[in-house]
């Protein structure tokens, strides 16, 4: 017999509808910032983050693999955790989970028609983030989770995860992106940012550039607040393989599955946010912050999906999470040499993205985001990876000459065609954009299947 959660609901009335397509109704380019509408919803709803804990998390970089250490430490401590993420990798329901396990297709569309119902007694509609936000409250309310671990989806102030009052306010890297919506200045972005920072609740922040770092010290200080900053330079990490293990302070040895170098940094942060839960009541011990730390998972985020090639996956979609990629790439393959397969945005910074890489590339692979008004064409970029190339000849060696660059139609040509340029020993790295990630996940699948039946 069917578990209850996962039993089918009567079709037909109530139930009558695609939960995911209602949910993502709209597009994601409809941003329509502001509060009142999910205030409005979910005080129809019965206002269920009342009856929540969160962690509530903002930043430019690295807020999903933060949150991942943060929910891992609190389940490790033996807490019902709840975990609110976007964009999701491979299926809609990963953006809502529980004890790290996806809310059930049944699940979701028990209370997607909850919040349609409510929804629908609105004068002016939700936007697709709000609702999905209302859902994933209501589900965790409804499945008396001790605490939440919540993402902030887009800048910070008026996003509609703002409207709760959580135990630590935690703030990732600062840096330029979505400048169209949050402003075009480092000062201006942390503005949107910091205001998550609510009176009197203490505050986690990475170690900021300067004009981010004083907006975020200016708004702690206003509203009262503690604030800590992790002191990196107490990091004490290397490389086992292509993993990283790491101490800081007290904590020795920690091994994390997340294989990127500036996983340790994020750590870090999860480690300073559960000493903040820890003064606030909650039971978390050393034991449990190593154990929550090793076991957490986050897809997309410079993982190694096979050996041979060695094959990287990589959410680096903005000049900030290149650098960083790149930076990985360095540590662990000095002698460059990767092959990428890259498809971005035209709105990011995708010229910068490109020199961060260019140095470590043999060759390139383009591809466009499926699905994606904003997607740059991948003639566009191959254009773009050829000129800066041509631009950076006198860089390249009689002993290592220039990338091969080809523009592909699909992901999954751009894979393949990369995972067979690299070769059995070599290195494939795909990356560039989020909405990539499900497509080059299958491509890699297929190929591997394909490989094991010749």
């Amino acid at each position: 017999m069917a578990h209850e959660s996962e039993a089918t609901p009567k079709a037909g009335g109530r139930y009558d509808f695609d939960p995911k397509e209602y949910l993502q109704q709209g597009a994601w380019r409809d941003v329509r910032l502001g509060l009142h509408r999910t205030e409005e919803l979910l005080d129809r709803l019965g206002r269920p983050q009342d009856a929540l804990k969160f962690v509530h998390v903002a930043g430019t970089n690295g807020k999903g693999s933060t949150c991942a250490f943060i929910a891992g430490i609190l389940q490790a401590a033996g807490y019902k955790t709840g975990l609110f993420t976007s964009p999701y990798i491979l299926r809609f329901n990963e953006r809502i989970q529980i004890d790290r396990r996806d809310i059930t297709d049944a699940d979701l569309l028990e209370v997607a028609a909850d919040v349609r119902e409510a929804a629908l007694a609105m004068d002016e509609q939700p936007t697709a983030f709000e609702l999905i936000t209302a859902a994933a409250l209501l589900h965790f309310a409804q499945r008396k989770c001790d605490v939440v671990v919540l993402e902030v989806g887009l800048g910070g102030r008026l996003d509609s995860t703002n409207v709760v009052m959580p135990e630590v306010s935690v703030i990732t890297p600062i840096d330029l992106d979505h400048t169209h919506v949050l402003g075009d200045t480092i000062e201006k972005i942390a503005y949107e940012k910091a205001g998550i920072i609510k009176p009197g609740v203490p505050v986690v922040s990475y170690v900021q550039k300067p004009d981010a770092c004083r907006v975020i010290e200016g708004a702690a200080a206003e509203r009262g607040c503690t604030m800590r900053v992790p002191d990196f330079s107490s990091i004490k990490a290397h490389a086992d393989g292509l993993h990283q293990v790491f101490s800081y302070q007290e904590l020795h040895d920690v091994h994390l599955r997340l294989a990127g170098t500036y996983q340790p940094n994020n750590a870090v942060m999860a480690i300073e946010a559960a000493r903040v839960l820890r003064d606030r009541g909650f039971v978390i011990s050393d034991d449990a912050i190593k154990r929550g730390l090793e076991s957490a998972a986050w897809q997309g985020r410079f993982e190694v999906v096979d050996d041979a090639p060695v094959t990287i996956v990589d959410g680096g979609h903005n000049e900030q999470g290149a650098a960083a990629l790149a930076a990985s790439l360095r540590t662990y393959f000095p002698d460059g040499g990767v092959v990428f397969a890259m498809s971005v945005l035209r709105d990011k910074n995708y010229q910068a993205m490109i020199e961060d890489v260019l140095p470590l590339a043999r060759a390139f692979f383009c591809f466009e985001p499926p699905d994606n008004e904003r997607a740059l064409a991948a003639d566009d970029l191959a254009c773009a990876i050829r000129a800066a190339a041509a631009a950076r000849a006198d860089d390249f060696s009689t002993c290592v000459s220039a990338p091969q660059v080809a523009a592909c139609s699909t992901a999954r040509e751009a894979v393949f065609a990369a995972r067979a340029a690299a070769g059995e020993d070599g290195v494939a790295c795909c990356f560039g954009s989020l909405y990539s990630i499900q497509e080059i996940m299958a491509a890699i699948e297929e190929d591997k299947c394909r490989l094991r039946l010749e």
